[in-house]
C-alpha cells in the first residue's frame, strides 16, 4: 500500500522540515508548502490525504487554505496548528472541516498519531449537504461545471452571449460537451421557451443532409413520398444547434451560407423562400482556419459563422476541475441508480486527476458510473473500482534503472540528472511552458521556477 500523502503548510521553515522529516520517518510522503500560494498551487495539481496548516501565512489567512482543500477534497484530514492563546480559531476551523487542533509547542508524535487516526476513520458525506450543493452552484453555470481560471472565464463569456442573437461557434475536441454549452446558451436567452434542435452533420449521409436542414417537398427526389420539414424550419424562433459542422460538403456550405445571410431558406423541390426568425450555433472539434487554407471549408461561411468563438478546454488541461466533475458525476449516477452517496477516496482522486482523458467529459462520466457500479458493497469508491485503462503508465512517469557499480554512485548528482532529464521532458512536452510543465510534475510554479535555476537549465517560454 502507498504511503499517506500529507501536505505541511508552514512559513517557519526549521518547523516545516522537522514535520517533514517526523512525518516521513513515520511513513508518511510528505510536500512541504511555503505559503497560502504555494499551497493552493500545490492543491490545484494532487490530492493529498492529509493536510496540516498554521492558520498564520505571509501571504493569507490559513482558514481561507483550509476552506479550498476541504471544498475540492471533501475526504482530505486537516490539522491545524496554532499557537497559543488562538484556540477559538482552531475550534472555527475544526466547524470548517478540520479533523483537530495541536498548540505550539507540542509533541511530534502527537501530531503522527492525530493524523494516522484520522486517516483510520471512514468520513461518510451527507447527501446533498448544503454545503456541497452552494459549493457547485459557486461553480456552475447551469449545467456546467468547473473551477478552473478558463472555466471561469468561459462562464464570463456565456452570460455576455446568451442575451444576443449572434450566430456561436464553438470549438472543441470530442467529449469537451460542445452541446451543452450549446444548450445552456439556449437556456439562458430570449429564446428559451421555444425549441433548441440538433443536427449533426457527420451523423447524416450526405444525400439525405440538404433534405434534413433544409426540408423536402413530396416527389422532390426518388423516396420523397411525403413532404419533410427541415430543421431549419422547426427551429424557427428558436435555436438552431449544427454540430460537426466541419462534416459539410462545399456544395451544402455554400446553401448554408446563403441561409446564414438572408435568414431564409428553401425547401427542396421547392423555388419559394421561407424567412426564418432563428439563432445558429455551430460546433466543430477540428481547426477551421487550417481546412479554409487547405480548401475544404469556405472561407466567408467560416467567418459567417466565427462571429462569438468560444474555445473549449480539453480535462486535461483543467485537471483542477476533476475533483469537483467527480463528486458531481458521482452524486448522479448513485442519484440515477437509487443507490447511497459513496465518498471517492484520495487515492482514487489522483488516479483520476493523473489521467489524461482522451475521451474528455464523456469519457470521465462513463468512468464515474463504472466506479459506482463497482463500489456497491464498498464504503467508498477506491482506486479498485476505477477502470483498468486509467492505470497504463505515461511514458513520461518511467524512471530508468540506475547500474550501481561497486564503487557506488554519487547520489547527489544522479539524483540532479534525473530530475533535469525529466524537467527538460515535461518543457519539451508542454512547448516550453512552465506552468503547465510544472502541472505534469505536481510540482508548483515557485518550485519549478527554482529546480530550473538550481539544475541551471534553460528557461525558455511562459
Amino acid at each position: 500500500m502507498a504511503s499517506p500523502t500529507v501536505l505541511i503548510v508552514e512559513d517557519d521553515v526549521d518547523l516545516r522540515q522537522t514535520l517533514a522529516e517526523s512525518l516521513e520517518t513515520s511513513g508518511f510522503a510528505a510536500a512541504q508548502a511555503v505559503d497560502a500560494t504555494d499551497a493552493i498551487d500545490r492543491l490545484k495539481n494532487f490530492a493529498y490525504d492529509a493536510m496540516v496548516i498554521d492558520l498564520h501565512l505571509p501571504d493569507a489567512n490559513g482558514m481561507e487554505v483550509l476552506c479550498d482543500a476541504i471544498v475540492r477534497y471533501p475526504q482530505i484530514r486537516a490539522v491545524v496548528i496554532t499557537g497559543f492563546g488562538e484556540v477559538a480559531d482552531a475550534v472555527t476551523a475544526m466547524k470548517r472541516g478540520a479533523v483537530d487542533f495541536l498548540t505550539k509547542p507540542f509533541e511530534l508524535s502527537q501530531l503522527t498519531r492525530v493524523l494516522t487516526n484520522s486517516l483510520a476513520q471512514q468520513r461518510l458525506p451527507e447527501p446533498e449537504a448544503e454545503a456541497d450543493v452552494a459549493t457547485e452552484r459557486r461553480f456552475r453555470f447551469d449545467q456546467i461545471i468547473g473551477r478552473d481560471s478558463t472555466m471561469q472565464r468561459l462562464f464570463s463569456t456565456l452570460e455576455l452571449v446568451a442575451p444576443m442573437n449572434s450566430t456561436v461557434l464553438i470549438q472543441g475536441e470530442t467529449g469537451t460537451g460542445k452541446e451543452l454549452i450549446a444548450r445552456t446558451i439556449h437556456n439562458n436567452s430570449p429564446r428559451a421557451d421555444q425549441r433548441f434542435v440538433a443536427f449533426n452533420a457527420a451523423a447524416i449521409p450526405e444525400g439525405l443532409a440538404e433534405a434534413e436542414l433544409f426540408g423536402h417537398v413530396k416527389g422532390a427526389f426518388t423516396g420523397a413520398i411525403a413532404s419533410r420539414t427541415g430543421r431549419f424550419e422547426l427551429a424557427h424562433r428558436g435555436t438552431l444547434f449544427i454540430d460537426e459542422v466541419s462534416s459539410m460538403s462545399l456544395p451544402l456550405q455554400a446553401k448554408l451560407l446563403r441561409a446564414l445571410q438572408e435568414r431564409e431558406v428553401e425547401r427542396v423541390g421547392e423555388s419559394k423562400p421561407m424567412k426564418l426568425d432563428i439563432r445558429v450555433i455551430a460546433a466543430t472539434n477540428t481547426d477551421l482556419r487550417k481546412l479554409v487554407k487547405e480548401g475544404s471549408f469556405r472561407e466567408d461561411l467560416f467567418y459567417r459563422l466565427n462571429v462569438i468563438p468560444v474555445m473549449l478546454p480539453p480535462l486535461r488541461e483543467r485537471r483542477e476541475d476533476i475533483p469537483l466533475l467527480a463528486q458531481h458525476f458521482a452524486k448522479k449516477s448513485c442519484r440515477e441508480n437509487g443507490v447511497a452517496l459513496k465518498p471517492i477516496s484520495q487515492e482514487a482522486l489522483r488516479v483520476l486527476m493523473a489521467h489524461d482523458w482522451p475521451g474528455n467529459i464523456r469519457q470521465f462520466e462513463n468512468a464515474i458510473e463504472h466506479a459506482v457500479a463497482m463500489s456497491l458493497t464498498a464504503v467508498e469508491i477506491g482506486p479498485a473500482a476505477l477502470p483498468e485503462e486509467l492505470f497504463t503508465r505515461s511514458t513520461i512517469t518511467a524512471v530508468p534503472a540506475v547500474a550501481i557499480p561497486d564503487e557506488g554512485i554519487n547520489f547527489t548528482s544522479v539524483v540532479s540528472d534525473l530530475e533535469r532529464d525529466l524537467i527538460l521532458r515535461c518543457l519539451e512536452k508542454t512547448g516550453g511552458n512552465k506552468r503547465q510543465a510544472a502541472r505534469l510534475l505536481n510540482l508548483s510554479r515557485t518550485t519549478f521556477i527554482d529546480k530550473l535555476q538550481r539544475l541551471n537549465v534553460p528557461a525558455t517560454g511562459a
